[in-house]
């Protein structure tokens, strides 16, 4: 399937759409102010050893201390002995070379591995290791093979490091090869040169800009072009392209149309409509997305859908439709970590058979490693995605500050008896002349009509007036209680 990249580029931020047929199908950004940094090499010192979780905090000089733990330590593993608890590896005050395997999420630091991989456009440099690795993505075995024989050739054996086989590698030359292990066998002597003369935390490596990461990872055989609506980024990126990735380079285009790129293409539009909990599904069915903390639920409805014979065939159809637009709309919103969905139940097992395997199909397409399983008892799917980067919503959007996240607002009528309590509170507690109410126009209004008897009850029972102030800026669950 023929894809296209299109990129948008300004000072604050660039955004990557990937598209297949005209259809949006994952959406990469990158602010200026707040760069992703897995792949990073930072000296980093451990300011806290916690041997309860087998766990090491690693100030890196970032905004939260990082977390290393013990499965992530690359001494805990190569050295030849039993394994040993991480304080016995790691003490406070050490200072440790670390890559950052994951970026910040929420309230969670990144997460840290001694681990070092540094990613060409071919091959992935391992400094610490020997063996010669190839990605699992090249599935011919002969290829497989004949990579591993020609890299061993052009690796000396008295050379330290090993290498991955990336799948770009598969019909590469040998002085591809070579060129790309002399980049990454300098990049690694800056590194070791930069740690020496460095004092922690201090960054020693930072992975490439995401045009450039797209070049080198992103961009496959079935890509057909890549439009860059700046003329001075595509200058840079046709430049890198043409001494990283000289099979990438005639792709480039820079479009010079007067609409902005992403509103020509719909791109806008879709971000717009990933930003919400429900999803229109073309037979008239919906399916509606919920992110929390823990995990993702996903839940499917017939909605007006009712084209079919009977209601078993609305179902199974609907369920079909709703298997390839939730697996788009993972790629597309980035959703990680737990992820649960509710298919409208099926009493047939075939249709229920089939439905799974046209949603792990769907989900085929996705390069981000996932598991999923069958149909539990309650007839949910259950499924994990790899949680990399923030989510598309996490990095758009922040909490309401209204409902502070929940979704929802406490009605008039719940603040109205709130303000009640609190004026009794504060009567009991001060003699004040008169007691003012400040409070959304709504609340003002409930207290004028519907509770005024609520309010002149009140008033009688403490002995006091109580006047009323809408206040316009105030949000419905604002409000202030104030003596006079």
């Amino acid at each position: 399937m023929s894809e296209e990249f299109l990129v948008n580029f300004t000072p604050q931020e660039t955004r990557v759409a990937v598209m297949h047929q005209g259809v949006v199908q994952e959406l990469h950004m990158e602010r200026t102010a707040s760069r992703g940094l897995v792949g990073n090499i930072y000296l980093g010192r451990v300011v806290r050893v916690l041997p309860g979780m087998q766990s090491a905090f690693i100030d890196v000089g970032l905004e939260r201390t990082a977390f290393l733990h013990i499965a992530d330590l690359w001494e805990a593993r190569h050295n030849g002995e039993p394994a040993r608890p991480i304080e016995r590896l790691v003490g406070e005050g050490q200072n440790m070379l670390v890559q950052v395997l994951k970026d910040p999420i929420g309230t969670k630091g990144a997460r840290l591995s001694t681990q070092i991989s540094i990613a060409g456009r071919l091959l992935v440099y391992l400094p610490q290791e020997k063996h010669i690795g190839i990605s699992q993505r090249i599935e011919n075995e002969a290829e497989r093979e004949s990579l591993r024989t020609r890299l061993q050739r052009l690796v000396p054996a008295e050379e330290n490091g090993g290498f991955i086989v990336r799948t770009m590698a598969e019909n590469a030359s040998d002085e591809e090869l070579a060129s790309d292990i002399a980049y990454l066998r300098k990049t690694w002597a800056e590194i070791q040169h930069n740690a020496r003369s460095a004092s922690p935390p201090a960054v020693l490596y930072q992975d490439l800009n995401l045009g450039q990461r797209m070049l080198r990872d992103l961009v496959t055989r079935d890509t057909t072009r890549i439009l860059i609506d700046s003329r001075e980024n595509h200058a840079k990126l046709k430049a890198f392209a043409e001494e990283y990735t000289p099979q990438v380079a005639p792709l480039l285009e820079h479009y010079t149309g007067e609409r902005p790129l992403f509103d020509l293409y719909g791109v806008e539009d879709e971000i717009e409509k990933a930003l919400g909990r429900r999803v229109e599904l073309k037979s008239g069915g919906y399916v509606i997305i919920d992110q929390t903390e823990a995990m993702t639920t996903i839940d499917v409805n017939t909605g007006g859908f009712v084209g079919s014979r009977n209601f078993d065939d609305t179902i199974f159809k609907t369920n079909l439709e709703a298997a390839h637009s939730i697996a788009r709309q993972l790629r597309l919103r980035n959703l990680g970590g737990i992820i649960i969905v509710d298919f409208i139940d099926m009493e047939n097992e075939e249709h229920r058979q089939a439905v799974l395997a046209e949603f792990q199909k769907a989900l085929a397409k996705d390069h981000t490693r996932m598991s999923v399983s069958g149909f539990t008892a309650l007839g949910l799917v259950e499924m994990t995605r790899k949680r990399t980067r923030e989510s598309l919503a996490h990095v758009l959007c922040e909490p309401c500050p209204v409902c502070s996240g929940r979704g929802e607002v406490k009605t008039a009528r719940t603040v109205g008896y709130e303000i009640l309590r609190e004026l009794l509170r504060e009567a009991r507690q001060f003699n004040a002349r008169e007691f003012r109410i400040i409070a959304a126009p709504v609340v003002v209004d409930l207290f004028l009509d519907e509770e005024s008897q609520s309010l002149a009850m009140l008033s009688d029972f403490i002995g006091k007036p109580i006047s009323l102030q809408a206040e316009s800026g105030y949000n419905q669950e604002q409000f202030d209680v104030v003596l006079l």
